[in-house]
């Protein structure tokens, strides 16, 4: 029996460095070097500093992961890379990079999309993906529900936030409450001390009859709020306006989320991007699948942020299905739609 492919995985979409391999659906190494302090004193990430700062960590992370795994540069099958979406020079410095290993080592390119690649991780923890399934994705740039046939061939838009991702609105949120970049942990850490009931903060399009989200009302309601009552010299309950929010933010997204399944007749549903980190996301997505007969897949938390090893997972199906691969000339695309899961 011939050994399933070892693909090596680039992701440099946002702030991490991620070099991850794979052989099959198992794990060998999975490296990540993040810009994110370079970027906290500016309260959001900054394009050219993440540009600069893959170069830096490029190299680095590519000896690291191979130390990891016990392997050398000539045991590598297939390259994939993050192609897209995400910020244009950081996207380019993977692509690059992947295209000289690739060309190196004589080895075939999978430009892939960073949005199937967040769905594709999950077969690394809990094995294939059922099919179909409906995929729940959220992160600093994304909010997307996805009708998944076939992540490595086949993946169906259902509805997208229309202004701000869940996750920027959890930046600006903490940026109001005097939390650090990236908003998300604090956040998370704060509204353990609060009340989710405490205040009735908005949900944008709950009730709109699409699977669609809008976080930009809520994100200004926070803000509201705590300037009326800084005007009024009232102290600002943090704890209290973090598990508000916080509520607001899962709420949305969980009900959207098994709505998605029940419309399509989907029994499973699968969460991820760097939000599915959120212990509240994940444990209404828990309570209200339980309560639907859908089964939940999400996986451990460094997986669900950017990482090398998810590009490696779906590289993995898509190499070990023999597709043809990526063009050397791939280029970058910073809008690349969720329904083109590779580039050729």
């Amino acid at each position: 029996m011939t050994a399933s492919p070892l693909v090596l995985g680039i992701e440099t979409s946002c702030d991490e460095t991620g070099i991850g391999l794979v052989r099959g659906r198992e794990l060998l190494a999975d490296a990540v070097a993040s810009s994110v302090d370079e970027h906290a004193r500016f309260g959001g990430v900054v394009p050219e500093v993440a540009s600069r700062a893959h170069l830096e960590a490029m190299i680095p992370a590519f000896d690291r992961a191979l130390a990891t795994a016990g392997a050398r540069p000539g045991d590598i099958d297939a390259v994939a890379v993050t192609a897209g979406p995400g910020l244009a020079g950081a996207l380019l410095v993977g692509v690059a990079a992947a295209k000289a290993y690739a060309l190196g080592l004589g080895k075939p390119l999978y430009g892939v999309n960073h949005l199937a690649a967040h769905i594709a991780v999950d077969q690394l923890e809990h094995g294939p993906l059922p099919s179909p399934a409906v995929a729940l994705l959220v992160s600093g740039g994304h909010s997307s529900l996805l009708l998944v046939p076939d992540v490595a061939a086949e993946v169906i838009p259902l509805g997208a936030t229309i202004d701000d991702a869940a996750g920027e609105a959890y930046d600006k949120v903490a940026r109001v409450l005097g939390l650090p970049f990236p908003g998300g942990p604090p956040i998370d850490a704060a509204a353990r001390d609060g009340d989710p009931a405490a205040i009735g903060f908005p949900r944008g399009k709950y009730h709109d009859g699409t699977l669609d989200f809008s976080f930009a009302g809520l994100k200004t309601a926070v803000a509201r709020w705590v300037e009326a009552r800084q005007a009024a010299g009232e102290p600002v309950p943090v704890a209290d306006v973090a598990a508000s929010f916080q509520e607001a933010v899962a709420d949305v997204l969980t009900a959207k989320a098994v709505r998605a399944c029940r419309e399509h007749g989907v029994r499973d549903l699968i969460v991820g991007g760097g939000v599915a980190a959120n212990s509240r996301l994940r444990a209404l997505a828990a309570a209200r699948c339980d309560e639907a007969g859908i089964r939940l897949r999400v996986p451990r938390p460094r997986l669900c942020t950017d990482n090398g090893a998810m590009v490696a997972a779906l590289g993995a199906e898509i190499a070990g299905r023999g597709l043809p691969p990526s063009p050397l000339d791939l280029p970058a695309d910073s809008s690349l739609p969720v329904t083109e899961v590779v580039v050729r």
